[in-house]
């Protein structure tokens, strides 16, 4: 059994908002319309794409949805005002965005939350139902892992990052079955739009790529990146993960990883020179009919 405890996220949270500003922006600048008036982030987290939004948009009103007080919380600080933050769940059905969004929507933006709602296509219906005729929903889920590490990194098996993917998908798997109520959804997002009524449905994936030699501040956001995932896999950090009877890492695997995020250690991944970003994330968009 997993459960998350977004409270112990909510740093993390803001941590990401900060350092994907450059991608947020980025992809607020393809979604938005100048006629846009009402828009919303559902699912939040620390405010990295509502801040895009409303700056991209400046006079629209911006809306932060989130469950968690203390993930809105940082949400509102990262946020700085130009946004209207707002406590509500797609678990508890559309009404509760409706009123924290008071007013029907022209865009709508969700980035790896609907994955944690129990039921992922009633989440997709109830974010469509709250969109203006022709307003858009933008779904961010799924893309590809990203690549940071060479293959061979001269200590333990190589393919570490790719056995690494491999546990995490395990986890992922067992976080959904955790999940009070949990409902499969055996098809893709573009069917998940389709099926909520919303019509011209595509998806776009966006590039990022950094290549090595990361700077400091870089290096330090792949490294911070590992050692959460690493605790996340071991219940360890303080992040609230419970994770019961499972050992997702094979022990060898998991000294490496010990070893490559000790920064006192003769292997700390933060002082090499042959680490990159290359990733690519899917957005997954469809249109209500006018």
């Amino acid at each position: 059994m997993i459960e998350i405890d977004w409270a112990g996220e909510a740093g993390r949270l803001r941590a990401s908002a900060e350092g994907e500003g450059g991608w947020n922006a980025a992809v607020a600048r393809t979604l938005v319309r100048d006629t846009d008036q009402v828009v919303a982030d559902v699912g939040c987290g620390g405010g990295g794409m509502a801040k895009a939004l409303a700056e991209a948009l400046p006079g629209a009103t911006v809306v932060a949805i989130d469950a968690d007080p203390d993930v809105l919380e940082q949400a509102r600080e990262h946020t700085g005002g130009l946004v209207r933050c707002a406590l509500a769940s797609m678990d508890d059905g559309a009404e509760p965005l409706r009123r924290a969004i008071d007013a029907p929507a022209d865009l709508i933006w969700a980035s790896a939350s609907v994955h944690h709602a129990a039921d992922q296509q009633a989440a997709v219906a109830a974010l469509a139902s709250l969109l203006a005729p022709g307003g858009r929903l933008a779904l961010a889920e799924g893309g590809l892992p990203a690549r940071n590490l060479p293959w061979d990194l001269g200590i333990g098996e190589p393919g570490l990052e790719l056995r690494l993917d491999l546990a995490q998908d395990r986890w992922f798997k067992v976080m959904r079955e955790s999940l009070p109520g949990s409902v499969p959804m055996p098809y893709g997002w573009t069917d998940a739009l389709t099926r909520a009524g919303l019509v011209d449905v595509t998806t776009r994936s966006v590039l990022s790529e950094t290549p090595a030699p990361l700077s400091s501040s870089q290096l330090e956001r792949v490294v911070a990146g590992f050692r959460s995932r690493i605790e996340r896999l071991t219940g360890g950090g303080g992040h609230g993960h419970v994770v019961v009877d499972e050992d997702w890492l094979e022990p060898e695997d998991l000294e490496t990883w010990e070893q490559l995020l000790d920064p006192e250690g003769p292997y700390f991944l933060g002082r090499r020179t042959d680490l990159a970003v290359l990733a690519v994330r899917s957005v997954h968009l469809g249109h209500a009919p006018r």
